[in-house]
């Protein structure tokens, strides 16, 4: 059985909306596209050819499966660490609108979310892994269905854009496992899912 694993983009103040262009998504209004595009250097590289190289399967949500399926089937070079994984291997897209997908491999997911998540993970040989998707995210993670969060926090704000992390979130605790720092100053942190915070006081016991 496959983990499944969530690596999202971030500005300092939260937005993970458009990371990669100024087309990607204007919803809302958005005009702040490709935000994340400047930080792209050689330790960011690595860290992404990393990630897509332990993958099996892709989980994504339709808004971002839309936007990569417009762009990856172009990219033909076998050499690209990205292409080369997404377009081969099996791609899940949750959706209760999308008709018959033309990305080769793509499977529709429009029932119940958890039965049929933790099926597709069940039969996955490596990583089950999550890109961008934040609304798909804040459901998988309501359901305790991630294993891992690659948190990757550019140096920029932004102040509009949907945040990852929005309000009404679950309450999640998290352990963390693993940091490194670009060059360009993109902070990488590694967490593992542990269920619910805890809570505690710094107050003085009354009887103290």
């Amino acid at each position: 059985m496959g983990k499944l694993v969530v690596t999202a983009f971030i500005t300092l103040d939260g937005v993970y909306q458009a990371p990669g262009g100024p087309r990607e998504d204007r919803g809302g209004g958005f005009e702040q596209g490709g935000w994340s595009v400047p930080y792209g250097d050689g330790d960011f590289g690595t860290f992404v050819a990393e990630v897509f190289d332990r993958s099996g399967a892709f989980l994504l949500g339709r808004r971002t499966y839309d936007i990569f399926a417009a762009h990856w089937p172009r990219v033909t070079d076998p050499a690209d660490p990205v292409a080369s994984r997404l377009n081969p291997l099996p791609k899940y897209v949750v959706s209760q609108t999308l008709g018959t997908p033309s990305w080769a491999g793509t499977t529709v997911l429009g029932g119940d979310l958890a039965e049929e998540v933790t099926a597709v993970r069940e039969r996955t040989q490596g990583e089950l892994q999550v890109h961008g998707s934040g609304a798909l995210v804040r459901s998988l993670l309501a359901l305790d269905l991630v294993d891992t969060l690659h948190l990757v926090t550019f140096p920029v704000v932004l102040g509009a854009g949907r945040r990852f992390f929005a309000e009404g979130a679950v309450p999640t605790a998290f352990r963390h496992t693993a940091a490194r720092t670009t060059g360009t100053g993109v902070a990488i942190h590694t967490y593992e899912l542990e269920g619910r915070p805890r809570y505690g006081s710094y107050e003085l016991p009354q009887d103290a």
